[in-house]
C-alpha cells in the first residue's frame, strides 16, 4: 500500500468516503483539500461502462472548454506551403515538414500538442513508435489531422482538452486549476460532463457512468453523482 505524507492525510479526513458529493460541493472541497504549492491541476475520471476492445467504444476526441485549462500548451504543426504558413501565423510554437519529422525521430519533444496537415501523414506516420505511447500522435478524431490548421491551433492555445478512454474503461482530464472561480470550473466540468454524455456508444445498455471523481493534483479524490448535473 502507497504511504501518504501528513498533508494527505490530514486533508482526506475532510472528504467522506461514503458520500457522493454534488458537482458544486466535490469542486468547493477539491479546493478545501488542495495542499500543493502550486496552482495545482482539477482532474476528472470517469469509470464507464465500456469495453474498449469493441471499435465502437473507443471512445476518443476533443473538446475546447469554456475557460481553458489554465494551463499554457506548447504546439507543434507539421505542415508545408500555406498551412505551414497559416499555422506560424496561428501562434504555433514550431512549424515544419521533413526537417520538424526528423528532429522528433532524433528526440525533439518540447511541445504538448501536436497537428499535422493530411498530407504530411505519410511521414509524420512513422513517428507513431514515438508519439504514440506518450499519446501525442496526430489524429483526426481529436482535430490534430486536418488542413485547417488555423482552428486547430487556437482551439488547443485556447484550452483544448483530448481524452481517450483506456484499456480499464476509465477516460482521465483535466478541467482547470485549482485557482479558477468556482462557477468557472463547475461551467468547465458541466461542458465535459456533456460530452461524455453524448459519446455514449449506442450499443452501451444499462449505466453508462459507473462512478465519476475529482481530484486536484495531490489531493484525495471525492466521488461526484454524475446525476445531479
Amino acid at each position: 500500500m502507497a504511504k501518504h505524507g501528513k498533508k494527505y492525510l490530514e486533508a482526506v479526513k475532510k472528504v467522506d468516503a461514503d458520500k457522493v458529493y454534488d458537482p458544486k460541493a466535490a469542486l468547493d472541497l477539491v479546493k478545501e483539500t488542495n495542499y500543493a504549492s502550486f496552482d495545482a491541476t482539477v482532474e476528472v475520471a470517469y469509470r464507464l461502462n465500456l469495453d474498449p476492445k469493441q471499435a465502437d467504444q473507443q471512445i476518443r476526441g476533443a473538446i475546447v472548454l469554456p475557460n481553458g485549462t489554465g494551463k499554457s500548451q506548447k504546439v507543434i504543426v507539421f505542415a508545408e506551403g500555406d498551412a505551414a504558413k497559416q499555422a506560424e501565423a496561428a501562434g504555433a510554437d514550431r512549424v515544419g515538414g521533413k526537417d520538424l519529422v526528423e528532429d522528433v525521430a532524433d528526440g525533439f519533444m518540447d511541445f504538448d500538442v501536436a497537428v499535422s496537415t493530411p498530407q504530411m501523414m505519410a511521414q509524420v506516420g512513422r513517428l507513431g513508435r514515438v508519439l504514440g505511447p506518450k499519446g501525442l500522435m496526430p489524429n483526426p478524431k481529436t482535430g490534430t489531422v486536418t488542413m485547417d490548421v488555423t482552428k486547430a491551433v487556437n482551439d488547443i492555445k485556447a484550452g483544448q482538452v483530448a481524452y481517450r478512454v483506456d484499456k480499464a474503461g476509465i477516460i482521465h482530464a483535466i478541467i482547470g486549476k485549482v485557482s479558477f472561480d468556482a462557477d468557472k470550473l463547475l461551467e468547465n466540468f458541466q461542458s465535459f460532463n456533456d460530452t461524455m454524455l453524448k459519446s455514449r456508444p449506442a450499443t452501451v445498455k444499462g449505466v453508462y457512468v459507473k462512478s465519476l471523481t475529482v481530484t486536484s493534483t495531490f489531493g484525495p479524490g471525492v466521488r461526484v453523482d454524475a446525476n445531479q448535473f
